[in-house]
């Protein structure tokens, strides 16, 4: 680890990033770069994109659960884990606890949709319901911890989560080495924190965009703050990034790392969902579509005829929730 001499925060490294893929082999599916021709001729310089819906557990979400949970001692597994989600890291914590044989609890949204829930409990969690926000979720987390006990796993702000979302990174700064820029999402933090990491480390001259909805604009009110601020509310059709605060670890990647943000209004999510659904025959939920939403609104523009690489974080929305959605549009 390198120590940032400002705050004293240890970043997490390429070498911790690498040793997370090799945890995740055999383990997570390697998902490939897909040429998106649709977007190509939009944009000008062609466009690839990342599809973690691919993924197990149906978003990126799984590669740090899983290498969270492969570096805590027997003992602490044993004693069960306990996750607060808006809903992709509780089932990814479903189903890493599964393939360890432990027993999970998730602390999920009262707003969680169908899909998230049902995803976790198919897969063997108790799902516990609090309130609306990421600290409505996190204390009830820590209350379960303090009453029950079990161990606690954090879906963004701790290294081996960052570690394990890089992972994405690395595969796509080895599969694109040519690579001009990588536009993804931020909610927490932990998947562009890890994704920049390991994107700059392994190609220096691409730039990194991070993408937040606009109703939940956390990264964008931190830059301009120089530390992570609490937002009062959040809203959003991209229900997986609205947390009201960036972490303070990946934030400090990100402070590094990222060259820019951009917000994207909920009105453009519905739109990019289609173009994914009828030009390459993926379904991805809002929040995995919100990077192609920017790209579709000119809100990220390549630098130079390098290729673009947008991640599509997930697809966790079934049949009903689909067809609400696409009915807006």
């Amino acid at each position: 680890m390198t120590t940032m001499s400002a705050s004293e925060i240890e970043l997490v490294t390429l070498n911790d990033i690498e040793s997370a893929a090799r945890g995740l082999a055999g383990v997570a599916v390697r998902t490939p770069l897909l040429p998106f021709d649709a977007l190509t001729e939009r944009v000008g310089v062609p466009v690839l994109v990342k599809p973690e819906m691919l993924q197990r557990g149906g978003a990126f979400k799984f590669r740090g659960a899983y290498t969270y949970l492969s570096r805590l001692s027997p003992a602490e597994r044993e004693r069960g884990v306990i996750a607060p989600s808006s809903g992709n890291h509780a089932q990814a914590v479903a189903l890493a606890a599964k393939l360890f044989g432990v027993p999970a609890t998730v602390v999920m949204p009262t707003t969680v949709t169908a899909a998230k829930r049902s995803g976790a409990e198919r897969l063997g969690a108790r799902v516990v319901l609090a309130g609306t926000t990421t600290s409505d979720r996190y204390e009830k987390a820590l209350e379960i911890v303090r009453t029950e006990g079990g161990t606690l796993v954090p879906p963004y702000d701790h290294p081996n989560i960052i570690a394990g979302q890089g992972t994405l990174g690395l595969e796509i700064a080895t599969d694109a080495p040519d690579v001009g820029t990588v536009v993804v999402q931020v909610g927490g933090g932990g998947l562009s924190a890890g994704v920049a990491t390991a994107v700059k480390q392994r190609v220096p001259t691409a730039r990194v965009v991070g993408v937040e909805p606009a109703g939940a604009p956390k990264l964008s009110r931190a830059r301009s703050a120089g530390q992570p601020v609490r937002l009062e509310k959040t809203s959003s059709l991209a229900d997986g990034l609205m947390a009201t605060e960036i972490g303070r670890l990946p934030f400090a990647h990100l402070e590094r790392y990222v060259d820019e943000v951009v917000t994207v209004d909920d009105a453009a999510l519905v739109p990019a969902m289609q173009l994914l659904l009828d030009r390459m025959k993926l379904v991805a939920e809002p929040s995995g579509a919100i990077a192609i939403a920017a790209l579709m609104q000119g809100l990220v523009r390549p630098a130079d005829s390098r290729p673009v690489v947008a991640v599509l974080s997930g697809g966790n929305i079934e049949w009903a929730g689909l067809r609400e959605l696409l009915a807006r549009a």
